[in-house]
């Protein structure tokens, strides 16, 4: 009997575009349907054998019932499939991969699809009040939903303010870093490094003309990048060009256990395999650090060493998330982030 296993044998995304832009006439579910869809055609599993679709999705205020399905069924896939959808904010998506990932580890399934999507553009405003009653203060919700600690109000980017000043981070580091990401990610756009990940997205829904390349904020803004000041904090260090865009888009892989790798991928479209994932969580004010602590516990848990990684890949929420970590382990993660970041 095989060892239990999974492959990642599909995967895509959309181009991610900033908020109000080029997929803002889109909703989180239909850019989830349109990742789905690339990531199963690519994949060469029938559609009929994915019984279960994992989604992450952060804000779903407004999107309706079942956002996870919904992204399913505008994929093509059956009208009957069951759907779970993830929030777990930054995390959410990956948190949908990895509960995909275990089910099938633990035998109940061959195949999952998993991915995250969000529609930052149309996350409606809030009137904070009773049902059905029209008074009250409105509130972004953007801003609640995703950028609050709820427990004091601070936004995501004081909270790093404080972690960035406990790690003695400089501006002048945190500049220089959002500088050459923003760099990496701009040669990997002009060298077409993301065409085998992303698929195009219409520029209206049904509409003629397609959105094919992430939506890089402009080089004006990271020319003046040191002149900017601190957006969270009177001495903060964190500014709004260290800080990632908000954005809109999706992604999506096709998990798979050996038997069905070996009998509907052809051995070059198994794109990886999942040999480990870990949770870690830090107070809510220190959720800078939090990524390190992970990746000790997967490390350990797969019985690798830090040697053994020859890259780690960071959300760049902010320039100082990364810049942390590597000084939380400071011989780890020196190999992050090598196309660039959030944006």
């Amino acid at each position: 009997m095989d060892t239990p296993v999974v492959y990642i044998v599909g995967a895509a995304r959309t181009p991610v575009a900033q908020v109000n832009g080029p997929l803002s006439q889109f909703s989180a579910a239909q850019l989830g349907a349109a990742a789905i869809q690339g990531a199963m055609k690519r994949s060469r599993v029938p559609p009929e054998l994915v019984s279960h679709v994992y989604m992450g999705h952060a804000l779903q205020a407004g999107c309706g019932q079942s956002p996870s399905k919904q992204a399913a069924i505008y994929a093509g896939l059956s009208e009957t499939i069951e759907a779970t959808t993830i929030n777990k904010v930054c995390a959410s998506g990956l948190k949908a991969v990895t509960l995909a990932a275990q089910e099938i580890l633990l035998g109940l399934d061959s195949v999952r699809v998993a991915g995250g999507m969000e529609s930052m553009s149309n996350v409606p405003s809030y009137v904070d009040t009773k049902f059905f009653s029209w008074r009250g203060k409105g509130q972004n919700g953007v801003t609640k939903d995703g950028l609050l600690n709820p427990y004091d109000g601070l936004s995501m980017g004081a909270c790093a303010d404080l972690i960035a000043a406990r790690f003695e981070l400089s501006k002048e580091s945190q500049d220089e870093y959002a500088l050459a990401s923003f760099k990496r990610a701009s040669q990997a756009v002009e060298m077409d490094v993301f065409r085998e990940e992303v698929v195009p997205v219409p520029y209206q829904p049904g509409g003629s003309g397609q959105v094919s390349n992430d939506d890089i904020r402009g080089k004006a803004l990271f020319q003046r990048l040191k002149t900017l000041n601190p957006a969270f904090s009177a001495a903060g260090t964190i500014t709004g060009g260290t800080s990632c865009t908000i954005a809109d888009g999706a992604s999506a892989v096709v998990l798979t256990n050996a038997q069905v790798a070996r009998q509907h991928c052809k051995e070059n479209s198994m794109l990886a395999r999942i040999v480990s994932f870990a949770d870690a969580a830090a107070k809510p004010k220190e959720f800078s650090v939090a990524p390190a602590k992970a990746a000790e516990i997967a490390l350990e848990r797969a019985k690798l060493a830090v040697d053994d990684i020859s890259l780690w890949e960071i959300n760049e929420a902010f320039a100082a998330v990364v810049l942390i970590n590597q000084k939380v382990r400071r011989s780890w993660l020196g190999n992050s982030s090598l196309k660039g970041d959030a944006g």
